[in-house]
C-alpha cells in the first residue's frame, strides 16, 4: 500500500495542528524532512521527538513541531505511522503537507487512515463505522452509546447470535449427511429454539433503534401556528439567539428555518415553519403547503396559539392537523391576558372534538410569553416528559444508531421467521439452509466480514479527511 498524509485537524487557525502520515516508507519520508533535535537514529513507538520540519531543497525551518511515532502492528492503521504536531495555520500545514507529498507520499482519501484500521483487521466494520458517529455525535448520551460500539460491544453480540445460527447448520448438515442419527422432528425441533432465541436478541437490537435514533437524529420538532402568533419569537428563545426575523407584520416567515439544539438533555430538530392562514401570493402558499407536509412528518409538534385570543376558525383547522400527534400545545403572550378573567382559549381547547380532559393525556398544554421570556422552563419540562432521554439507559448496553445496522437486522428477522414458518410446514431441510445462509450474510454485512468493496467505499467516503 502507499504511504498515505493527510491534514487531520480541522481547517482554520489553531494553536496547533496535526498531520497524520502511514505507511511502509512513512519513517523513511519524515526522516527527509524532519530533524529532530536528539540525533539519536532508533525509532521507537509511542514516543515523541522534538525538532524542525525543514525544507532541505530552499534550506528553510518550515515549523518547529513536536512528531509523535507509532511503529506497526501497534497503531491506529497497524502501519508505521507519525503525526507531526505544528503550529495551527494553513500556510504552515499546507507547507508540512506539500513536503511529505513531494517526498513520496500519498494524498489520503476521505476516511482512508480508518479503512486501512478496517482492511488491516485492527476494528471491524460496525466499529469503523462508530468513528465518525463519534465525531458528528451531538449530545453526551449519543456519544456514549457510540464508544460502547466503538469498543466492540455489538459486534461481540452479533458474533454470539452468528454463533448460534451456525450451529444450526451443523445440525441440518448432519441431518443431511447422516439421516439415521437424528430424527427430523428432534433436529426441527433444535432449529426452532436457536432461531427464536436468536430472533429475541435480534429484536431487542431492533427495538434500540428507536433509542438510537433519538440519541443519532434528535427529535424532529415542527412549531406551526398561524402568522404572528410567536413562532418566530419561541425559536429565537429555545436557541437562546435572534435566529429568526420577528416583527409586527404578519406572514415574516416564508419558508422554513431549521436548527438543532438539545433541551433537557435531548436532541431536537427544530423547524421553524411559514404561519398558516389562506396565502396572499404564491410564494406564502408554498411556505403553508411546507408548513403542513413538516407537521405530518415532525416527530413532534409545537402548535402555538394566542392565548390572549379566543381561538378562531384557522385554529380549529390547526388543533385538528395534529390529531393524533405527539404535540405541546403553546397558549403564548400570557403577559396580555387579563389575570382575572378565565382563560377562553385552554377552556376551548380543552373541549375540542369532545375530548375534555383527556386531551392533556394525549398532549401538553403550556402557558407562556416568548417576549416575556415567563414560562419557558414548564415547556421544557413538558418535553421532559414526552421524551425522557435519562430513561435510555447506555451503560453497558448496545443501542443501535445506524440505518444501515438496523435494516440488516431486520433482514436476518425476515429470514428468521420464513425459516420458522417452512419448518413448521415440513418443507425440507435444504431449503431452510438457504434462509440460515441469508441470515450468517445479513449479520455478516454488520461487522464487515461479507461486504462488496462498493459499499465499503461507500461508507468511508462519508469519513472527513485525516481519519
Amino acid at each position: 500500500m502507499d504511504t498515505i498524509v493527510a491534514i487531520s485537524t480541522s481547517p482554520g487557525i489553531g494553536g496547533i495542528g496535526i498531520i497524520r502520515m502511514s505507511g511502509e516508507k512513512c519513517f523513511e519520508i519524515l526522516k527527509k524532512i524532519f530533524e529532530p533535535k536528539n540525533k539519536e537514529s532508533n525509532i521507537k513507538g509511542y514516543t515523541i521527538k522534538y525538532g524542525n520540519i525543514i525544507d532541505k531543497e530552499k534550506k528553510e525551518i518550515i515549523d518547529e513541531v513536536l512528531v509523535s511515532y507509532f511503529k506497526a502492528p501497534k497503531s491506529y492503521t497497524t502501519e508505521d505511522m507519525c503525526e507531526i504536531n505544528s503550529h495551527g495555520g494553513t500556510i504552515i500545514m499546507k507547507q508540512i503537507l506539500e513536503l511529505c507529498v513531494k517526498n513520496g507520499a500519498k494524498m489520503a482519501e476521505a476516511g482512508e487512515f480508518t479503512k486501512r484500521a478496517f482492511l488491516n483487521g485492527r476494528i471491524d466494520l460496525s466499529q469503523a463505522e462508530a468513528v465518525i458517529d463519534i465525531i458528528n455525535a451531538k449530545t453526551e448520551k449519543e456519544k456514549r452509546a457510540l464508544i460502547n460500539q466503538l469498543e466492540g460491544f455489538l459486534s461481540r453480540e452479533i458474533n454470539v447470535i452468528k454463533k448460534e445460527i451456525l450451529s444450526i447448520m451443523v445440525d441440518i448438515e448432519v441431518n443431511i449427511d447422516y439421516p439415521e442419527y437424528e430424527t427430523v422432528e428432534v433436529t426441527n425441533k433444535n432449529i426452532i429454539n436457536i432461531l427464536q432465541d436468536s430472533k429475541n436478541k435480534l429484536n431487542k437490537l431492533k427495538e434500540s433503534f428507536d433509542d438510537g435514533k433519538i440519541l443519532r437524529d434528535g427529535i424532529k420538532t415542527a412549531i406551526i401556528g398561524k402568522p404572528n402568533v410567536g413562532k418566530s419569537s419561541l425559536l429565537n428563545v429555545i436557541l437562546k439567539e435572534e435566529r429568526a426575523i420577528v416583527t409586527e407584520f404578519e406572514g415574516t416567515t416564508r419558508d422554513t428555518i431549521e436548527e438543532y439544539i438539545t433541551i433537557q438533555g435531548v436532541p431536537f430538530r427544530i423547524i421553524d415553519t411559514a404561519g398558516i392562514r389562506v396565502a396572499e401570493n404564491e410564494v406564502e402558499k408554498i411556505g403553508i403547503k411546507k408548513s403542513m407536509e413538516l407537521a405530518k412528518e415532525a416527530d413532534l409538534v409545537i402548535a402555538i396559539f394566542d392565548g390572549s385570543k379566543k381561538l378562531d376558525e384557522q385554529d380549529y383547522e390547526i388543533l385538528n392537523m395534529i390529531s393524533g400527534k405527539t404535540s405541546i400545545i403553546v397558549l403564548n403572550k400570557v403577559d396580555l391576558q387579563d389575570g382575572g378573567q378565565e382563560q377562553e382559549a385552554r377552556k376551548q381547547i380543552l373541549e375540542v372534538e369532545g375530548r375534555g380532559e383527556n386531551i392533556e393525556g394525549q398532549r401538553k398544554i403550556v402557558e407562556l410569553s416568548a417576549l416575556k421570556k415567563i414560562g419557558i422552563e414548564e415547556l421544557y419540562e413538558a418535553i421532559k416528559e414526552l421524551y425522557d432521554v435519562d430513561k435510555i439507559s447506555v451503560e453497558g448496553e448496545n443501542i443501535v444508531t445506524n440505518v444501515r445496522h438496523q435494516g440488516l437486522i431486520q433482514e436476518a428477522i425476515n429470514n428468521i421467521n420464513k425459516a420458522i414458518e417452512d419448518i413448521k410446514n415440513n418443507i425440507t431441510i435444504d431449503i431452510i439452509a438457504i434462509y440460515i445462509k441469508n441470515i450468517l450474510d445479513s449479520l455478516s454485512k454488520i461487522t464487515g466480514e461479507n461486504i462488496s468493496e462498493d459499499i465499503i467505499n461507500e461508507i468511508f467516503s462519508k469519513f472527513c479527511l485525516g481519519k
